[in-house]
């Protein structure tokens, strides 16, 4: 008896069948990859030098993943060009989840308009993982100074073009500009005095060479505790907890005025939607913890989290924001 004949169309029903199985398994191999993430070290950029505000936010937020979930995150600092190298190299990073980075206003959303040569996009280079915190900036002038308010700084400066000094770290920080909107809000002139970093700015205020000050809340926290220092104003749209008697510029008259810098953590663009989601699920779960949460309100901080896209959205709104207010100052760095 003859085998029976197969039908001719069987060869290409096999290799339908085999290919559909075959891109069936793609997506539950990476599915599976990603199931078994982190299988080694996280490393976390932070683009300033250790002891900083960004640099504590970012090592309390490690610790807590560490504790949680068992992963090995390491805080990698990487600093130099005003944040600039170390968002750069996590942007150049392999886009699987292993490298982060902790970045911020200054970094993420000022740079791109102050330095005419920036080595990444901070759109189309990262993407988003997770907000972590906001901190407000603060005038703060020495304790003994005449100056107890926003309007007597106001009052001493009208009509006399650089009365006053006005001393922060770095041109075109959140600290610099946040003072250029107070100055053009209030129609008044203050000589800068910018400083190379915090340590001979706060030696300078404490001891009366300058006569304003403005900063993150962390840098002069100790500071005002200690009684040296006072704070007249703050920059933020609600007052801080940690100085709740210190009235902010909105509440001064100056309605609608907020400048803040904020910190978030990013990866690489390209870094697969299922990690990213896994990273954010994992950071808001540390942000919750009382102890982190208490950590970072005691720096004079407000605990942020959500979700990616909230941060995608802030961010993309940011990033024209502060490139007016840079271009309106007038500051440039090359």
């Amino acid at each position: 008896m003859p085998f029976p004949t197969l039908p001719r169309s069987l060869p290409a029903r096999l290799c339908a069948a085999v290919l559909g199985l075959a891109a069936a398994a793609v997506p539950a191999a990476n599915a599976m990859a990603q199931a078994a993430f982190p299988s080694k070290p996280i490393r976390l950029i932070v683009p300033f030098p250790p002891g900083g505000g960004t640099d504590m936010i970012a090592r309390t937020v490690a610790q807590k993943l560490t504790d949680q979930h068992k992963w090995n995150v390491i805080v990698d600092n990487r600093p130099g060009a005003g944040g600039n190298l170390g968002v750069d190299a996590a942007a150049k990073s392999a886009p699987d989840g292993y490298t982060l980075v902790m970045g911020q206003t200054s970094n993420l959303a000022i740079n791109p308009s102050l330095y005419a040569k920036l080595p990444y996009d901070p759109l189309k280079d990262l993407v988003p993982v997770a907000l972590v915190s906001s901190s407000p900036i603060v005038m703060a002038a020495p304790v003994n100074s005449p100056y107890k308010t926003f309007a007597d700084v106001i009052a001493a400066s009208k009509g006399k073009p650089d009365a006053l000094t006005l001393g922060y770290s770095g041109n075109g920080t959140v600290a610099h500009l946040a003072g250029e909107l107070a100055e053009n809000a209030a129609g008044i002139k203050l000589r800068h005095i910018p400083y190379k970093g915090a340590a001979q700015a706060m030696t300078d205020l404490v001891g009366g060479q300058i006569d304003l000050y403005m900063s993150s809340v962390p840098t002069l926290l100790g500071q005002v505790r200690n009684g040296k220092l006072k704070v007249i104003a703050i920059t933020s749209a609600k007052r801080s907890s940690q100085l709740p008697n210190v009235p902010t510029l909105a509440e001064s008259g100056y309605k609608g005025f907020e400048a803040v810098t904020w910190f978030g953590i990013l990866a690489p663009a390209g870094t697969p939607a299922a990690i990213v989601q896994q990273l954010n699920k994992a950071i808001n779960q540390a942000l919750v913890q009382p102890d982190v949460a208490d950590k970072l309100r005691s720096e004079g901080g407000d605990v942020l989290g959500g979700t990616p896209e909230q941060f995608s959205t802030l961010l993309r709104a940011e990033v024209p924001r502060w490139g007016k207010i840079v271009k309106d100052s007038g500051a440039s760095l090359d």
